[in-house]
């Protein structure tokens, strides 16, 4: 999915555009501030980063950062994906899906900024995923890559750590870890420009 270079690019997609057109009429009601971030409408309050605009195969999603903090008996939100601990979304196949629904995604956007506004955080889990074999290998042998990984943000490492595990075979690991050890050397997690 191509990146947008500014809000107006963002709303004129073709892709969902009009879903997405129709969450920001919802979401200028609200106290919280329109951006652009990662090529997408980001929406904050008070600099933080509350909610995020995209367009997916599936449909238009309005996402929560820190989604798994809000108070959501309904079940309304979907987690982001098998890996994600924090973000969950609503997902969105029309624009007159978005206007019946308004009520509700300005609802979820009020307890989205009272969970920031509380200064609540995700606890996410320390180490909660073992290295292949052949990261931990590249690790006991190249002091330079240890210093490099040491220095990566949990979330970086993590995503490392996820995407290296994901190939079946060892000799796929072992490529997947050399092809991206000039990014990890340069301090850059595997999204990172």
């Amino acid at each position: 999915m191509p990146r947008a270079g500014n809000l107006a690019e963002f709303f004129a997609d073709p892709a969902w555009g009009a879903e997405k057109r129709a969450l920001r009429a919802v979401l200028s009601g609200t106290p919280l501030v329109e951006a652009l971030k990662w090529g997408q409408a980001c929406y904050t309050f008070d600099g933080s980063n509350v909610a995020i605009v995209g367009g997916f195969s599936d449909g238009c999603r309005l996402a929560f950062f820190k989604g798994t903090l809000i108070d959501d008996p309904e079940g309304a939100l979907i987690l982001t994906g098998p890996n994600s601990r924090a973000s969950k979304y609503f997902s969105f196949q029309s624009a007159d899906e978005v206007a019946a629904r308004a009520d509700q995604i300005r609802d979820y956007v009020t307890r989205a900024i009272a969970v920031e506004t509380s200064g609540a955080k995700v606890q996410f889990a320390k180490d909660d995923l073992e290295p292949p074999e052949e990261l931990t290998d590249r690790l006991d042998s190249d002091e330079a890559f240890c210093a490099a990984w040491q220095a990566l943000t949990p979330g970086r490492r993590r995503g490392y750590v996820l995407f290296f595990s994901g190939a079946k075979q060892a000799a796929t690991r072992v490529s997947r870890i050399d092809k991206h050890a000039p990014r990890i050397l340069q301090g850059k997690g595997m999204h990172d420009r």
